[in-house]
């Protein structure tokens, strides 16, 4: 079971307290970090990438509204429930496209219903995503240039696509082709197929990788199968990745 990695963000003690209580009765919540005022928890939400935030909105310094309205900018963006003893605060909250909006102190229903609502947000997010991938007719085979002639590549045979100046280059086992098409292209071609962008120069077969090496920084190399090849694995791609791998 996948858990709902989560961040508190509150200046007072006893509400981070209380609501960290109040989620450790959901198995499926893990609180990751739990930070008295806003810059702290900015950092925190980098480092992290929680799925799922609780912020205080009258706080010292950077109240909850601006730093909610910061993390519109990022890419990762958690969903956020605002948690205050002021209601006043709803109208604003939601045009910083917050999920829910508790007030305290907290009611253990409440907080559930707001879990369930996440739940099924999310849910919904992905059986959209499967959905436009099914409705799609999968590419049966990938046209590529060989010597002035036509070949045709099974997806299943590519190991991995990478970005070389102006051209692409996709690796098979048996051979390396170089073809004008954008990486971002070739991405949307292989729709269907088990590949992962690791890299803003590279797409991976998630079937043909043997194993991962630990690189600088929290960045990996990937080892594939058959192959001496390693590709790398940025810091911005591998938490995809490695749920992807299960790991």
């Amino acid at each position: 079971m996948r858990k709902i990695r989560t961040v508190i963000i509150d200046d007072e003690l006893h509400s981070r307290d209380e609501l960290c209580h109040l989620l450790k009765q959901h198995e499926d919540v893990e609180v990751i970090a739990m930070c008295e005022e806003a810059q702290s928890g900015l950092m925190a939400i980098i480092n992290h990438e929680p799925d799922l935030l609780f912020l205080d909105i009258d706080m010292p310094q950077t109240n909850g509204l601006e730093l909610a309205k910061s993390l519109m900018k990022i890419k990762n963006k958690p969903k956020v429930v605002f948690a205050t003893a002021h209601a006043h605060y709803a109208a604003k909250a939601f045009r910083v496209e917050a999920m829910d909006y508790l007030l305290k102190p907290f009611d253990e229903d409440e907080l559930s219903e707001t879990l369930k609502r996440y739940r099924e947000q999310v849910l919904k997010q992905f059986q959209h995503k499967q959905s436009v991938v099914t409705s799609k007719e999968r590419l049966t085979r990938l046209a590529v240039d060989d010597e002035e002639r036509i070949r045709y590549l099974d997806p299943r045979s590519i190991l991995y696509l990478s970005k070389e100046e102006r051209e692409t280059v996709i690796r098979t086992r048996e051979q390396m082709y170089r073809v004008r098409t954008p990486l971002k292209e070739l991405k949307q071609k292989l729709e269907g197929y088990p590949f992962l962008q690791t890299h803003k120069s590279y797409i991976v077969n998630l079937a043909e990788i043997e194993g991962l090496v630990p690189w600088f920084n929290g960045a990996y190399q990937i080892k594939m199968k058959g192959i001496k090849d390693e590709v790398p694995a940025s810091r911005t791609y591998v938490k995809a990745l490695r749920e992807k791998l299960e790991l």
